[in-house]
């Protein structure tokens, strides 16, 4: 990561058109860590078709609707990694939790979930994660595979996670013109 540019973590990737990886292609991801190592992320709008109370039955209770595995991407994808919504995480410290963005934080799944803050109200789950090397997310979003936004904790646990893409690039004046175009620039 340059140095003049400051860390995105707790921001949103969404893909542009011209990432047409099939791994990323249509996505949006939320930054949990990018820094000189490189960057670690989930993705939000791919649910699976197992519900995480088959992979996870004691954080079911917890879980945001759609209470769904997500594929969080390509990396280690027999690995679950969760993030919560924790309304109190901005204020203090807390065993099993990591912030990231605000209210919005990594939740340790091998936690007893009565172990944790009563306080963390939704948990989402997501099967491998996403990755970049050291500078090599700083290439793709200056070779235009990534517009770069503000993320909202209710981006995080959308009730619709189909729609996300579409809904982020409509609230950023720069990139709204995109969010009525097809995912595909080959259809438009």
């Amino acid at each position: 990561m340059p140095k003049e540019r400051p860390s995105l973590k707790g921001r949103l990737l969404v893909a542009t058109p011209l990432l047409t990886d099939p791994n990323f292609a249509g996505t949006v991801v939320f930054l949990c860590r990018h820094d000189t190592d490189g960057a670690f992320g989930v993705i939000l709008n791919r649910p699976l078709a197992t519900e995480a109370i088959e992979i996870v039955p004691e954080w079911a209770a917890r879980c945001a609707p759609p209470s769904l595995l997500f594929d969080g991407g390509p990396v280690r994808r027999t690995s679950a990694v969760a993030l919560g919504l924790d309304l109190d995480a901005p204020r203090s410290t807390k065993p099993g939790w990591t912030a990231v963005q605000g209210p919005v934080g990594l939740v340790d799944l091998r936690a007893d979930p009565e172990s944790l803050s009563p306080t963390i109200e939704h948990v989402r789950i997501f099967a491998g994660s996403s990755g970049w090397d050291a500078q090599q997310l700083d290439r793709e979003i200056r070779e235009d595979a990534w517009f770069v936004v503000q993320s909202r904790a209710a981006d995080v646990f959308t009730a619709d996670p189909q729609t996300i893409w579409r809904e982020v690039l409509r609230r950023h004046p720069r990139y709204a013109l995109y969010a009525f175009s097809g995912v595909d620039i080959a259809q438009n």
